[in-house]
């Protein structure tokens, strides 16, 4: 993290139009990002937005910051490969559900898995929007669309469920209908080391509208969002009166803490370093229909990609000698063509 310094938010908006459509819940969370940079004191030489292929990918474009809009799905391999080279500077990624978790599904897992130091926000409206609304790797069975008129046959990913299996190190999910809590959540995010995913439930009016309404709208939150706090039971209602308990199997459970105790309800701990309770809270909602948890769900150390890419380096050069591109790439079989 580099010095702090003065700027507004105007000093991160640059001179594009934004062209969302009118509504889109990315104008939120474009806001949330820029007055979090301008709290945070960041300077602008001093990140890097990448994105692949979508709605979500224009982000690069609206950020007076460095930015490369990559192709899609490989926002996370290019990324990477910021992130090694240029270890001084912040690398976010920028993706939605479909960039994220169809065609870059593997780039998303292997730069989590591997630690590197990146903070990927993962836009998530369970529709492909740019493409004019085909079912995407998160929207629900049955879903009709342009692509499935007679209803998606898939099973949609958890997305959370699914960074955790990859063993992210920093897992959380917010809403683009709290800026507040979207800026603590990528506070949180920006503050650690190593990957940090953060899934933002995001409104296309166009194409998916309402889609999380049952979760997010006002006067839904405080039955429907469970707001995970560390070292504290996990509870929620408007007066605290439900509760998550686990059940003989291991699995979480929504319970009355009148009828179950305080005492026996789970106390939060994202910083255990087995994944497996941060996992049964993932499975706790069966879609955002129901009571969601939303907040930080993991946040471990461990060591990042860059550090040991560097510490092996050295322990290269140290035993080896510095490199010779030269001869490498002149090693083995050659051959000069006129």
């Amino acid at each position: 993290m580099s010095e702090p310094v003065t700027l507004t938010r105007k000093d991160f908006q640059t001179d594009q139009e934004v062209r969302w459509c009118p509504g889109c819940g990315d104008y939120s969370i474009l806001t949330a990002v820029q007055l979090l940079f301008v709290e945070l004191g960041l300077a602008t030489r001093n990140q890097v937005f990448v994105s692949g292929i979508g709605c979500a990918a224009r982000f690069p474009y609206y950020m007076d910051t460095y930015g490369i809009h990559s192709i899609h799905g490989r926002a996370p391999a290019v990324a990477t490969g910021v992130a090694v080279a240029r270890p001084d500077l912040d690398v976010w990624v920028v993706s939605g559900d479909g960039d994220a978790l169809s065609i870059g599904g593997n780039h998303l897992i292997h730069a989590l898995r591997r630690n590197v130091n990146l903070k990927i926000l993962m836009f998530n409206n369970q529709i492909y929007g740019l493409t004019k609304g085909q079912f995407s790797p998160t929207s629900e069975m049955g879903k009709v669309t342009k692509s499935s008129p007679f209803g998606s046959l898939d099973t949609p990913f958890n997305p959370i469920s699914l960074v955790l299996g990859a063993e992210a190190s920093f897992v959380a999910r917010t809403h683009d209908m709290d800026r507040a809590h979207m800026m603590d959540t990528m506070r949180r995010a920006y503050e650690h080391k190593g990957s940090a995913f953060v899934e933002v439930y995001q409104n296309c009016n166009v194409f998916n509208d309402g889609a999380f309404e049952a979760v997010t709208a006002k006067d839904a939150r405080s039955e429907m969002l469970i707001d995970l706090k560390h070292k504290e039971p996990i509870r929620f209602g408007a007066n605290g009166e439900h509760g998550v308990v686990l059940n003989a199997f291991g699995e979480c459970e929504i319970a009355e803490v009148a009828d179950v105790g305080v005492e026996n309800l789970i106390v939060h701990d994202e910083t255990r370093t087995d994944p497996t309770l941060a996992f049964a809270l993932s499975r706790l909602a069966d879609g955002p229909t129901s009571p969601t948890p939303v907040g930080v769900f993991r946040s471990i150390e461990r060591p990042t990609y860059e550090d040991e890419v560097s510490l092996q380096l050295a322990v290269a050069t140290e035993t080896r000698g510095p490199g010779d591109l030269e001869a490498l790439l002149a090693s083995g079989g050659t051959w000069v063509v006129d």
